[in-house]
């Protein structure tokens, strides 16, 4: 049959709305631009003078009654200019952190014990469920008057983390965290305020569903910590506000969610005085999918009838938005991308290897150096690099494009070093060793070394190095090899042949 003279043009209006459809359904869950050039607002800043860096330690603590949040200051100049903000929660045992969203994209660190994560990716189903007759025994009789059906439990996929995750939060996806371990939960965090997905201002914005958390505001400043209710104007004060929904009015919420206007109290928690991270009495009963190891032996959950296992062999073409990978642990050694057995090291995590980094536009690393080791002399061409000291310490010089010396001082555990992109620095851990997590402003950071076998100078000519430096050829060529090593260097002598 001949085709029709029209065919062509029609099958390419086909491919074209099916693309655009395809697109439209991206957009409309908010989770960024995977492949579109993303505008930095930050990047044309003139008042970033970053000729001097110093590390810095958290400036602001809150308090609630199952933990506490430590923030970094978001006004400072470093933080500012890199377009991101710290925070580090201390989630105490059977402490649960309430479900929230914040304003921007949010990448963490997992630095101590184990937990569960929950996060409500928008328009997903429920895809964990139990039947009627399992939820009823062993939970206690329901009040007279309420209706006697039993009805199972059903809501979306929950994710077990410990110790070594990296997990990615999106842009106003609502989450909570429960600490089902038996020591402390301790997570550091970077949120990306400077994110195209962020359109509300550089303050970290919490948005909290449930609870009276206990926070404040510093007036005239960017950070709006929430706390208790009260009034926002006069003199810098410690303040309360409450939840999203204690805003609105009873009779709103009532209907909105068919309850009495007792329950709608509950809701708006005007008395509640637990903060942001609450003390669960007893075990929390999440309905999980049984797994091996560790995550069976701290989960008192049920099997779910929809709860297949997902192959590791994965390329992320198969994912679809709510089946989405939030989580890849980067402490085990065995994933490590360069290592040296006298040296340390190193693990990266990027949009590769963890796709949903495409759309938080960040990347993260991990480190490990041994005693005395060194990281060889490197720059960022894409991104700034937050580092932040898990464990040991270690002499940072960091340079800037003048030459000037930027910073030469020690990086302790629990402090945080902002290294602005392409200023050179070079790494030395102390005798105890060096263990850091950076967080970067890209999704696929790069890196170039100065030294090393896959260095610049390995690039250059000799004759060009001997006429640059102005030193002999025999010098020309120690220069260019003399470390053999690829990017984590062992301890040796100075100027050894």
């Amino acid at each position: 049959m001949a085709a029709s003279p029209s065919s062509p043009l029609l099958l390419s209006l086909g491919l074209l709305a099916v693309l655009v459809g395809l697109r439209g359904c991206s957009a409309q869950f908010g989770f960024g631009r995977q492949f579109e050039d993303q505008r930095h607002p930050l990047r044309f800043r003139s008042e970033c003078r970053l000729d001097r860096l110093d590390t810095r330690e958290p400036s602001r603590r809150i308090e609630a009654e199952a933990g506490f949040t430590e923030l970094w200051d978001e006004e400072d100049e470093q933080f500012s200019c890199a377009g991101a903000a710290a925070l580090r929660h201390v989630i105490r045992r059977n402490g649960l952190f309430l479900p929230a969203f914040s304003n921007a994209p949010e990448l963490v660190y997992v630095v101590q014990g184990s937990g569960i994560l929950g996060v409500a990716i928008p328009g997903c189903p429920e895809t964990y469920q139990e039947d009627e007759s399992s939820r009823g025994r062993g939970r206690g009789q329901r009040a007279r008057g309420e209706e006697s059906e039993q009805r199972g439990d059903r809501h979306q996929k929950v994710r077990f983390i410990r110790e070594g995750d990296v997990f990615a939060l999106p842009t106003g996806a609502a989450h909570w965290i429960y600490n089902q371990g038996q020591s402390d939960l301790v997570l550091v965090s970077i949120l990306n305020t400077a994110n195209e997905e962020n359109q509300l201002d550089q303050s970290i914005r919490k948005f909290f569903i449930a609870g009276n958390p206990q926070q404040y505001q510093q007036q005239g400043g960017r950070a709006r910590i929430i706390g208790r209710r009260g009034d926002k104007r006069g003199q810098q004060q410690q303040e309360s506000f409450g939840n999203v929904l204690s805003g609105f009015t009873n009779d709103i919420l009532s209907d909105s969610f068919n309850v009495d206007d007792e329950l709608v109290q509950k809701l708006k928690a005007e008395g509640d005085q637990r903060g942001h991270i609450v003390e669960v009495q007893n075990d929390l009963q999440i309905l999980s999918p049984h797994t091996t190891g560790a995550s069976k032996a701290s989960v008192s959950g049920r099997a779910s009838v929809d709860g297949r296992r997902r192959h590791n062999n994965t390329n992320g073409f198969e994912e679809t938005l709510c089946t989405l990978r939030l989580r890849e642990n980067v402490d085990n050694p065995e994933r490590a991308d360069v290592y040296n057995p006298r040296g340390g090291r190193i693990t990266t995590l990027n949009s590769f290897s963890l796709p949903i980094l495409s759309y938080l536009q960040l990347s993260a690393e991990r480190g490990v150096l041994y005693r005395n080791a060194i990281l060889a002399p490197r720059y960022h061409l894409n991104s700034h690099a937050l580092i932040y000291a898990i464990r040991g310490s270690a002499r940072l010089q960091v340079v800037g494009d003048a030459g000037q010396t930027a910073f030469d001082g020690e990086l302790q555990e629990g402090q945080f070093l902002v290294i602005p992109q392409n200023f050179v620095a070079i790494k030395k851990a102390s005798e105890e060793g060096f263990e850091w997590i950076a967080f970067k402003t890209n999704d696929v950071a790069l890196v170039n070394q100065l030294a090393g076998r896959l260095s610049v100078f390995r690039s250059l000519p000799e004759e060009v190095i001997q006429n640059a430096y102005d030193i002999s050829r025999e010098e020309s060529k120690r220069l260019k090899y003399g470390r053999e090593e690829l990017a984590v260097f062992s301890p040796g002598f100075r100027g050894r042949e």
